[in-house]
Order: C-alpha cells, then structure tokens, then sequence
C-alpha cells in the first residue's frame, strides 16, 4: 500500500512542500493585490500544480525497496517522469478550463515553487 501520509516522507521533501505552500501563499496573497480573484486563483494553482507534482513523486520514490545503486536510479528517474507528466497534464488542465487565468501569475507561481522544490537537495536529513 502506497504510503501517502506527508510524515512518512522524508524530512527534505517535507521541509520543500512546507516552503512551496508558504509561497504559494505569499504569491496568492500578491496576485490578489495585483489581479483581484483571477490573480490570486491563478497564483494559487501554480503553485498547486508544482506542489502537488512534487508530493506525488515524492511518494512514488519512497514506496520503492531499492536494494542497489541502480534499482535506486530506476526509482529516482520513475519519480521525476511522474512527476513531468504530471506537472505537463495539471498545467494543460488550468489552462485549458480556466479562461480568466493570469498567465504571467500562473507561471510566476508555478517557476518560483519548481525552484524550490529543487532546493531539497540543501535541506539536511538530521538537525
């Protein structure tokens, strides 16, 4: 059974999602000043998507027993083409259903949080 629980998942992809939904937040918070409702929704699912690809692959990668150096890369690399596709049909299903979608909040939002998700790499295991 898929582990889908936010604490089964290790502390550096918990500590991403935590910065990513904090900054969509802060993002949804301008895109309303900026744009009023369309801003702020289209901040908001930006970040949403990025969000919920990263979460996705996060448990995609931790429900696998890799034994070796290259059953871990098989599992790495399944993880991140979840996470592409993902990202390319959540993106596609904002823009395709959302006609006042503000396209420069939208992908602003969507890019900062795909960098931060990046930033995993930084965050150590044990503190």
């Amino acid at each position: 059974m898929m582990n889908a629980n936010p604490g089964g998942l290790r502390k550096p992809i918990r500590t991403v999602l935590r910065w990513q939904l904090i900054a969509t937040a802060a993002l949804t918070l301008v895109g309303g000043i900026l744009a009023g409702a369309d801003g702020a929704l289209s901040a908001a699912l930006g970040g949403a998507v990025s969000v919920c690809a990263g979460w996705v692959a996060a448990v995609v990668a931790s429900k696998g027993k890799a034994q070796t150096t290259g059953e871990v890369l098989i599992g790495a690399l399944m993880a991140e083409g979840v996470k592409i596709g993902l990202i390319v049909i959540l993106l596609w299903l904002v823009l395709a259903t959302y006609e006042g979608v503000v396209a420069p909040l939208f992908f602003g939002s969507f890019l900062v949080t795909v960098l931060i998700f990046g930033m995993a790499f930084f965050v150590r295991e044990y503190q």
